[in-house]
């Protein structure tokens, strides 16, 4: 028998508990071949007598090793190590040709369509001006935390850790739905709201149910790739209208509609992507009559309606549409994290329903545990509080930083203060390539978007959006530092 009192070291106050700590152990004897297939081991008793813990512990660390197959249990005799081990050994059924069989291309075909080419957005940890990004830190993640804990200590096992409803967690909806009735002046309950993957996948969806091979999608001439690259993978006719001061012009829509039948109009009203325009209300109320005129569906993406900062937001479309021809997106990732991979779609019960069946083909359901705590930071105020606190950070931002660019790139940068939101729509002048710029500014450690994404077909905007609210004042002073060293030397 081996000596199990000089074998077997266990740490009361370790994390992790003192019966897994034990059954780790006795699995490495078995693997060193310290304790043989076949071998007894000493009763529960004894051997908690030797290591000098509760006789529960020992009878926890077998039963965990029973039920993984390393040791077994025979009536009458006791308790031994498992013959045959439960090692798997994986078995080749053919030698590969060379070493090398993982390879970079296969052997059959498959087809690359130019508009799955984005450029990937990472976030690093030096200085940044993104694509308007939450500043992370600011995040309620102790309160985040606290709502993980409880979803383990509350309500049916079977309930949370088992399938649950394609469309979201209930309570999440229902918070959601009064959320929204309440800062939106929406008209809806939890049946009118989907819970998704963050607005990209809402989109997606949206897409597969609206969208055929060859019908007309519109939307604004700059407009977000990841819009447009769901819509042209449905095979629809992606067409784009005039941006303007106030949003897409709608007279050309109304144009467009007059000549060809147009299936969904995507339109980002509060604050356009990329430029940050606010769409104003007759062109909202125009919008929503064409769309009642001509039957087509309108896609409003509200990703970051929390946050205007010099008057008062302007509802939704939604929130005015009689005759439900608008599907309504927002987004918590631009909200609190990216991370925080939940966004939500407002449409009709029976739009939903069918939603939730195409959510199921690609992804079963999202993520309880995130939705749940998500949830509860609704229903005891800590989301409230945190959209509170990161509004008056973000204006303060968005006010400094403008006055920065005005002050130290006079000259060099078109701009004008947006009214809210989380980025400034930057225009450089001429001689200056942002392209260029990017690649300087990330050489002295700071991530710039070059916009050759918001550029139109045969088009050069020569601008980018300049994201400041991830970043603190100290860290925004650098960063246009780093900008007017580069442009003007200096």
């Amino acid at each position: 028998m081996p000596p199990f009192k000089s074998l077997i070291t266990l740490d009361k106050t370790a994390d992790v508990s003192v019966f897994l700590q034990l059954a780790e152990q006795i699995r490495g004897l078995i693997g060193e071949n310290a304790l043989k297939p076949g071998q007894k081991l000493p009763g529960t008793r004894q051997l908690a007598a030797l290591l000098g813990v509760h006789r529960k512990t020992v009878i926890a660390a077998f039963d965990e090793l029973l039920a993984e197959g390393w040791l077994e249990s025979r009536a009458g005799s006791g308790t031994f190590v498992a013959n045959p081990l439960p090692l798997v050994r994986p078995e080749a059924f053919a030698q590969p040709a060379d070493s090398q069989w993982l390879r970079k291309e296969p052997g059959f075909v498959f087809v690359s369509k130019p508009h799955r080419q984005r450029p990937l957005l990472l976030m690093n940890d030096g200085l940044r001006l993104d694509d308007g990004f939450p500043d992370i830190r600011l995040a309620p993640m102790d309160e985040l935390a606290r709502a993980y804990r409880s979803y383990f200590r509350w309500g049916n096992p079977q309930q949370h850790f088992g399938y649950g409803d394609p469309r979201g967690n209930r309570l999440l909806r229902e918070e959601l739905s009064a959320h929204l009735n309440e800062t939106r002046a929406l008209r809806t309950t939890a049946d009118n709201i989907l819970i998704v993957r963050g607005s990209i996948m809402g989109i997606h969806l949206v897409s597969q149910l609206l969208l055929e091979r060859g019908q007309l999608a519109v939307v604004g001439e700059t407009n977000w790739s990841g819009a447009n690259m769901n819509f042209l993978e449905t095979g629809a006719d992606l067409q784009t209208v005039p941006v303007d001061p106030y949003g897409i012009d709608v007279d050309a829509l109304a144009d467009l509609c007059a000549r060809r039948p147009v299936r969904l109009v995507y339109v980002t009203p509060h604050h356009h992507y990329p430029t940050t325009v606010t769409m104003p209300s007759d062109r909202r109320l125009r919008l929503l009559e064409l769309s009642q005129q001509y039957g087509f569906a309108i896609l409003e993406d509200d990703y970051d309606y929390e946050f205007h900062y010099f008057r008062r937001p302007i509802v939704p479309l939604a929130s005015a549409d009689q005759h439900g021809m608008v599907i309504y997106i927002g987004s918590l990732s631009k909200s609190v994290a990216p991370a925080f991979r939940i966004g939500y779609l407002v449409a009709p019960e029976t739009v939903i329903d069918e939603l939730g069946r195409l959510r199921r083909i690609i992804d079963r359901q999202g993520d309880p545990m995130l939705e749940f705590a998500v949830g509860q930071l609704f229903r005891n105020g800590a989301m409230r509080r945190h959209l509170k606190k990161a509004h008056q950070v973000y204006a303060a931002r968005c006010k400094y930083f403008c006055s920065l660019v005005d002050s130290a790139l006079e000259g060099a940068v078109r701009f004008k203060q947006p009214e809210g939101g989380l980025a400034v729509w930057a225009t450089f002048a001429d001689g200056i390539d942002p392209k260029t710029l990017a690649q300087k500014a990330a050489n002295h450690g700071l991530l710039l978007s070059d916009g050759l994404a918001h550029n139109p077909p045969g088009k050069q905007l020569n601008s980018t959006r300049l994201g400041f609210a991830s970043s603190t004042e100290t860290e925004l002073e650098q960063s246009v530092g780093i900008l007017r060293k580069l442009i003007f030397n200096r």
